[in-house]
């Protein structure tokens, strides 16, 4: 036999074989995404990054993804202490910890309360590792993304990491801890070592991106910036006239700003309350739904002060929140100076679902600006200019036609840009490659063996 015949008849049937193999295994991989998730909040908790996260989760199984939630017992604005432990939701599996919820409303509780969870996460990786083939971990607790690294240290199970906010900077930037501490230090070393062994970063805007790779730049070719979402066919505008939400607050014929969600040391309140002073002989009302930090001190400010133009009301269930975010005439976003691409005011995305006008308060750098520019949906606000607010207000007060067309603008905005289904679909791209590279990474060993 000569060289060409056995090339025909040898070599390049081999190679055609081996060629169909690795597409037929690519194909595979495509469709056999065997995803674990850690996250500490999972509904039926209802804090925002455990429903971002549960919606996630719904979109990424109808794309055949194989899905295990891992989280822990509610304790964040929710009437019960207890879930089932092991329950299946649209053939999604949501395991719950044992770690019970304490002082949930403390700085030191909920530290507590997060290292309890992760120690159970990390003993949860342990025993589930081998039904997974990629692990996605949020920064909820912060420093959760450590059980990424060490899935990956001791059982080869590759991670993706979503960073909700950022720490410690956020602690830094707070005066919780200084900047030059061992405590500091150790926390931005953890994260360099967590983010070099990711197969995948995903931020939530492009300040924030710009922060992690101050910290560490070897890894601007890991991330991905997603940003948040809401669902428009969950939160459809309602006229107040007809919501039942505005009539029981006896919102209707008044001009109503909501703030709704958590009012933390990340917010701006004060420029808020500033607002509020100035047009307290106005027919306008200040709704505030939620908790956090400040609540409280707003709470105690607004009784010093006299005013009556505030209502404050608790976290609202799911099934309320359409009629809660409509109720209003204007939404409220603010994220303080100081923690300008820290944090990502997930607020924004169902107050862009809601229909109505935004002014946001940020600083004058804040990616925020540009996105409320670009979907022509309202104002931004500088930190502390508390005329300016006041004046927006009194405009969209005189011109409900101009409130109309940013409502509708915004909405509009929405549905092209950040439904739950454009969102997944970056999310599931996200993760595919990930699976396939950690498998091309390991694919001379498997055959070796």
């Amino acid at each position: 036999m000569n060289l060409n015949t056995w090339i025909n008849q040898k070599l390049l049937p081999a190679i055609s074989t081996t060629s169909k193999a690795q597409n037929k295994h690519s194909l595979q991989s495509h469709q056999s995404i065997k995803l674990s998730v850690l996250t500490q909040f999972f509904p039926p908790d209802y804090a925002a990054t455990g429903q971002l996260i549960e919606e996630l989760v719904k979109q990424l199984v109808q794309k055949g993804t194989s899905i295990e939630v891992f989280t822990s017992q509610p304790g964040y604005a929710f009437r019960s202490n207890n879930a089932p432990t092991v329950e299946y939701v649209e053939k999604i599996k949501i395991q719950r910890s044992r770690t019970a919820q304490l002082w949930p409303g403390r700085i030191r509780g909920k530290a507590i309360n997060g290292v309890l969870y992760t120690l159970r996460a990390v003993l949860y990786v342990s025993r589930a590792w081998h039904r997974n083939n990629i692990l996605l971990v949020t920064t909820a607790p912060p420093f959760l993304p450590l059980v990424g690294y060490i899935a990956n240290l001791l059982f080869k199970l590759p991670y993706v990491c979503i960073l909700y906010d950022l720490y410690p900077d956020i602690a830094i930037a707070l005066g919780v801890v200084s900047k030059r501490s061992w405590l500091a230090r150790l926390w931005q070393a953890i994260n360099r070592l967590v983010w070099l062994n990711a197969k995948s970063i995903v931020v939530l805007s492009p300040g924030m991106k710009q922060q992690v790779l101050e910290q560490c730049p070897q890894i601007a070719h890991k991330i991905s910036v997603i940003h948040s979402w809401a669902n428009p066919d969950l939160i459809v505008p309602i006229a107040k006239q007809d919501n039942w939400f505005a009539w029981k607050h006896n919102l209707v014929n008044k001009f109503t700003v909501l703030y709704s969600g958590n009012m933390g040391r990340c917010h701006d309140i004060d420029t808020i309350l500033e607002a509020a002073k100035e047009l307290q002989n106005e027919p306008i009302q200040f709704v505030c739904i939620g908790g956090g930090a400040k609540r409280d001190e707003l709470i105690a400010e607004v009784e010093r002060l006299g005013i009556n133009n505030f209502t404050f009301l608790p976290y609202q269930d799911k099934q309320v929140l359409p009629y809660s975010l409509t109720a209003c005439d204007l939404s409220l976003v603010s994220v303080d100076a100081i923690t300008e691409s820290l944090v990502v005011p997930s607020k924004l995305y169902s107050a862009f679902a809601a229909g109505r006008p935004i002014a946001v308060i940020c600083s004058p750098y804040s990616y925020l600006r540009q996105l409320i520019a670009e979907a022509n949906c309202g104002s931004t606000i500088d930190n502390g200019d508390s005329h300016a607010l006041a004046q927006f207000i009194r405009l969209l007060n005189r011109d409900q036609q101009l409130a109309q067309r940013m409502g509708q603008s915004g909405r509009q905005y929405l549905r092209t840009h950040f439904t739950p289904k454009v969102i997944s679909e970056q999310y599931f791209e996200v993760l595919r490659q990930a699976v396939l590279a950690d498998e091309h990474e390991n694919l001379p060993q498997r055959h070796i063996k």
